[in-house]
C-alpha cells in the first residue's frame, strides 16, 4: 500500500510537468503585418521573346536592388544584385521565414563603385516560393536586411513573372 501512495504522487509530478512545458500552439502566435512599399520604387516586369526580367528599382532608371531573370518554362533563375567591391560573392534572401543563400559570381561595377552579383536559383526554391505567395523578398547585406514590396496593383506582376518562368 505504501508504494502505490508515492508512486501515483510521482505519475501526477510527471503529468503536470508535462502539461507545463508544452510549448504554446502556433495558432496563438500574433500575425506579423507584411512590410510596407518603400516610395518611388516597385517591382518591374519586362517580358521579351524569349526571357523575362522582374526587377526591384525606380522605374524608368538604372537604380534597381534586384533583378531576377528567366525563360520561359525552364524553372530557373538568375539572381543579379549589387554589392560594395569587398563584398562576399554569396545573395542572402528572404521571405517570410524562408530564406535562401546563394553562391554568386561577381564582376566590377564601375557605375557603381562595387560588384554585380549574379547567382543562379530554381524557381522552386522555399524563399521564391514564399516570394510568389506573398510578394515581397527582402535582401541581407552586411547584416542590414532591405525589403523590396510592390505597391497596391502591381502585385500581379511578381505572379506573371513566375508563370512565364514555369
Amino acid at each position: 500500500m505504501r508504494i502505490r501512495a508515492p508512486l501515483s504522487v510521482l505519475i501526477g509530478t510527471a503529468a503536470l510537468a508535462a502539461c507545463a512545458s508544452t510549448p504554446p500552439s502556433v495558432d496563438r502566435a500574433p500575425p506579423q503585418p507584411p512590410p510596407a512599399p518603400t516610395e518611388g520604387y516597385d517591382w518591374i516586369l519586362h517580358e521579351e521573346a524569349g526571357e523575362a526580367r522582374l526587377a526591384y528599382g525606380v522605374p524608368e532608371s538604372d537604380d534597381l536592388r534586384i533583378a531576377l531573370d528567366c525563360r520561359p518554362g525552364e524553372g530557373r533563375l538568375e539572381v543579379v544584385a549589387l554589392a560594395a567591391a569587398d563584398a562576399e560573392p554569396v545573395i542572402q534572401l528572404e521571405s517570410g521565414g524562408q530564406a535562401g543563400t546563394f553562391a554568386a559570381s561577381g564582376e566590377t561595377d564601375l557605375i557603381h563603385d562595387g560588384l554585380i552579383l549574379s547567382a543562379a536559383a530554381r524557381t522552386n526554391e522555399p524563399v521564391f516560393r514564399q516570394f510568389r505567395h506573398l510578394a515581397w523578398l527582402a535582401r541581407w547585406q552586411d547584416g542590414e536586411r532591405e525589403v523590396y514590396v510592390p505597391h497596391a496593383g502591381s502585385a500581379g506582376r511578381i505572379e506573371r513573372f513566375f508563370a512565364f518562368c514555369g
